[in-house]
């Protein structure tokens, strides 16, 4: 059986993709089994609120086709951003934060425990601690990607990875808002071209794996859509394919992990504590401290 994986180390742009996997594969049972009792709510709560969402905009668009109501602009708009709509957006930011503080509960804890998976009722008492307080941040957070994004975008490109790496200081270190955005430039200090670079490789593994996974719900819905022109697409399609949208977002855990590796990566760069914890340990271990090889 081979070593489990050692967050605090250097690693190459390489090593971070590879060990991305290598964790999941280790901790595959224990992951799923926590994504599924912190998550499963939020999956499911969205998953029929999108359903409700597109059903009832369905209807609207050929259930009463040709009326005159259906051509005024403004009601075109209220019915598109309609209260469903934003119970919706809600729910896909609960989400969202759900798998990033499940995620990064379960890592901190499996630093702490010394390489070991914890409970589910461990990493419990983490995100209720920090699930209010990593939702707060990510509306922030989500304003000032939107104000940079809007200044001809180049802000936006240089401010991601520092803001990827956000919330792993948040839950790992504990961090503050105020610390946790410091630290992750700080971090990222000397470091930007490479960190940029993984976290992008790491979206689009991501965006590929859930686009494979999705592949069903998309031809389902060009089916339908040829075939069904005039009337849309049925409800059944409509429910099939948010359901596996929704299933799907299991691979968000992807970029949790890899963004979390960066992390533990510049960490050891900036502050080499990964070294210095096994330094302090010399002696007080018969444990092969040498397992995880390591240039400084």
């Amino acid at each position: 059986m081979s070593d489990k994986l050692e967050f605090r180390k250097l690693r190459e742009f390489g090593e971070i993709i590879n060990d991305m996997f290598q964790f999941i594969k280790q901790n595959f049972k224990p992951l799923m089994k926590t994504y599924i009792y912190l998550c499963g709510f939020f999956v499911l709560a969205g998953m029929l609120a999108a359903i409700m969402y597109q059903v009832g905009l369905q209807k609207i668009n050929f259930g009463y086709g040709g009326n005159q109501a259906n051509a005024n602009p403004f009601n075109r708009f209220g019915q598109l951003f309609s209260f469903n709509y934003f119970v919706v957006i809600i729910f896909s930011l609960l989400n969202y934060t759900a798998i990033t503080v499940s995620t990064l509960s379960f890592i901190a804890l499996y630093v702490q425990k010394g390489n070991q998976a914890p409970t589910v009722e461990e990493v419990w008492s983490y995100f209720k601690y920090y699930f209010l307080r990593v939702f707060g941040s990510s509306i922030a957070v989500c304003i000032f990607l939107i104000i940079c994004l809007l200044f001809c975008g180049l802000p936006f490109f240089y401010v991601f990875p520092a803001m990827s790496l956000f919330y792993s200081i948040m839950v790992v270190e504990n961090g503050s808002f105020e610390y946790s955005f410091s630290r992750s430039f700080k971090l990222l200090k000397d470091q930007w071209w490479v960190t940029a670079g993984a976290i992008f490789v790491i979206w689009i593994i991501t965006y590929a794996c859930m686009s494979m996974a999705s592949m069903p719900a998309i031809i389902l819905t060009m089916v339908s859509a040829f075939t069904k022109a005039s009337g849309g697409m049925s409800t059944f399609i409509i429910v099939i394919s948010t359901v596996i949208q929704y299933v799907c977002q299991v691979f968000m855990i992807l970029p949790v992990i890899g963004v979390t590796l960066c992390y533990f990566n510049l960490v050891e760069r900036l502050d080499n504590t990964g070294l210095l914890e096994r330094i302090n340990q010399l002696g007080k271990s018969e444990t092969n401290l040498n397992s995880t090889p390591e240039d400084y």
